[in-house]
């Protein structure tokens, strides 16, 4: 397995987020989904991050060739928001490339093999040696511009455990009403009429919305996601030139 993570049905989408590990050549259906490198799904990794006041929200700024983005990392998501952080005090993810973008759906970073990648290869297999028990929220969900933790897919991981450094942050696409009442009945859960709202004026993916973490959100720099989601791609969804970025922590 290579590679890790619209919807034409629910049957399709949930699809699209479920691992293939025999498929070296999978798109799609492993998108958001880390690769192989899972040693731990149900232990609290080893996070040295200072702990933040729970009345201050963490920023960071990822830095690209197309622009910066600010990010606020949620409260309520500890374990990934002290994750994130240590890996920014480290410099863990500076010089990695967004190596799987679709456009109207999202861009994923985070893997460390990429800090040199080679040309045409397929990445998605590095990370840390260890998982993050999932921290699934209600209150947080897939609008355009949410943060969250790619992981392996659920065959393999029933607990839902995230990646220690891969993520992706949202573009998604707008939805009518209509569209939302079918996919809440098809997945059999009630979306709030607050969250309707959002995925109807700003959009984002609704049908992730409690199998990944989402842990937090871009507050500034809305277009870079644009930008780079517009890339052309080539094989398993990696951009033709590559987009490297810079994670550093803000107001600390």
């Amino acid at each position: 397995m290579k590679n890790l993570l619209i919807i034409l049905s629910l049957f399709i989408g949930l699809s699209l987020i479920n691992i293939s590990c025999n498929n070296s050549t999978a798109q799609k259906q492993n998108l958001i989904s880390d690769g192989e490198n899972t040693t731990i799904i149900d232990e609290t990794p080893k996070i040295e991050a200072e702990k933040i006041p729970q009345e201050k929200e963490q920023l960071l700024k990822i830095s690209t060739e197309y622009g910066d983005m600010t990010v606020k990392l949620y409260n309520e998501t500890p374990l990934h928001r002290d994750n994130f952080i240590k890996l920014a005090k480290e410099g863990y993810l500076n010089g990695t490339i967004f190596h799987r973008v679709i456009k109207n759906f999202m861009i994923q970073g985070g893997d460390p093999d990429t800090k040199n990648a080679i040309p045409g290869a397929m990445y998605g297999n590095g990370g840390p040696a260890y998982t993050i028990p999932a921290e699934f929220n209600p209150k947080l969900f897939h609008k355009k511009g949410a943060l969250a933790a790619a992981r392996m897919g659920d065959a393999q991981n029933p607990l839902k455990a995230s990646s220690g450094s891969q993520f992706y942050i949202v573009q998604g696409k707008t939805y009518t009403n209509e569209e939302l009442t079918n996919l809440s009945t098809q997945m059999r859960r009630v979306i709030p009429a607050d969250q309707k709202a959002v995925y109807m004026s700003v959009g984002g993916v609704p049908f992730l919305d409690m199998g990944y973490t989402v842990f937090g959100e871009v507050v500034m720099g809305m277009d870079v996601i644009d930008k780079i989601a517009a890339v052309k791609t080539l094989t398993a969804d990696r951009p033709e030139k590559d987009i490297k970025m810079t994670v550093s922590l803000l107001e600390e």
